[in-house]
């Protein structure tokens, strides 16, 4: 039996105290937020922090809010809140919908939509559509702030650019144009309790319902060290007429977007033909809800 290691726990009630202390320990403490990640890792002894600091008393980090169509999801709003949220379902489905498959109800209840974005795992359900819908993370530090498109933020499995002393403490989505759709499909071995073996997130523009595309993003994950655009797909797809012959052309071009391997879950050739197929069926939803969305809903 794993136990975990010895380790002093703090309890800020604001978040200049909780950033001073996270200065002072100078990299031996960590942020826990539902620790679903962070206590499973301590036990195996890859992280052994000093001290562990909880933001649960600091006040506006369990918000949802927004304006003009946009959305402002504090760091540690649950999963099962989002995947729950009649504004979040309606605003964003596709992140409702990569929200209620992460793990089981329990799992949900405890994980936060900050800790499954910093732990930067490759496989990770929050993070393809948070980038699908162009979301930003806002970083405080003791006397610094920034605010980072999460296109920008993953470097590799397991590391992002959040610097030592640094919290995660809002991400923001911006608004979707009219006649945007998406989708997020999550492949595994069973309905719950499951890492990806591929996950594809999709959304397009249209200029109009029958008109072209004029925005699309396209997301792998679980086939690459961290979740990528396919590049190749969506400069195929951009300024043309959707029709299913353009959409599995691109996720053609998408399979050689993708870098998956082969381990316990999966072949890698199994995850390039999973790409193609969630490719096609992503776009292909996103077109139809697009068509059909007078009003932005990704």
């Amino acid at each position: 039996m794993l136990l975990l290691p010895k380790f002093d726990y703090e309890e800020p009630k604001s978040l200049p105290e909780a950033l001073a202390m996270l200065s002072e320990l100078k990299g031996n403490g960590k942020v826990v937020a539902g620790g679903t990640d962070l206590l499973v890792n301590m036990k195996k002894g890859t992280v052994r922090p000093a001290c562990l600091v909880s933001l649960k008393k600091v006040d506006g980090l369990r918000e949802i809010s927004g304006e003009d169509g946009s959305l402002a999801i504090g760091s540690h709003v649950t999963v099962s809140e989002i995947a729950e949220s009649d504004r979040v379902a309606s605003a964003f489905p596709v992140l409702a919908r990569s929200a209620s498959g992460l793990g089981s109800p329990l799992i949900r209840n405890r994980a936060t939509i900050g800790g499954n974005i910093v732990t930067a795992r490759p496989a990770a359900d929050l993070p393809p559509a948070l980038l699908v819908l162009g979301a930003s993370v806002e970083l405080k530090g003791k006397g610094k702030d920034r605010t980072v498109p999460l296109d920008n933020f993953f470097t590799g499995p397991g590391t992002s650019v959040i610097e030592t002393g640094e919290v995660l403490t809002r991400i923001v989505i911006p608004s979707a144009p009219p006649y945007t759709g998406g989708d997020y499909i999550k492949l595994g071995h069973r309905a719950a309790l499951e890492i990806a073996i591929v996950a594809v997130a999709s959304r397009l523009t249209l200029d109009k319902p029958d008109g072209v595309i004029v925005d699309v993003r396209v997301i792998l994950s679980s086939v690459a060290p961290t979740a990528v655009h396919a590049v190749s797909a969506e400069k195929a797809l951009t300024g043309q007429h959707p029709s299913e012959e353009l959409f599995a052309k691109a996720a053609a071009l998408a399979v050689g977007d993708s870098s998956p391997i082969t381990d316990i879950r999966g072949g890698a050739e199994y995850r390039r033909d999973m790409v193609n197929t969630l490719v096609k069926r992503t776009l292909l939803k996103a077109f139809n809800d697009a068509r059909a969305m007078k009003g932005g809903n990704a």
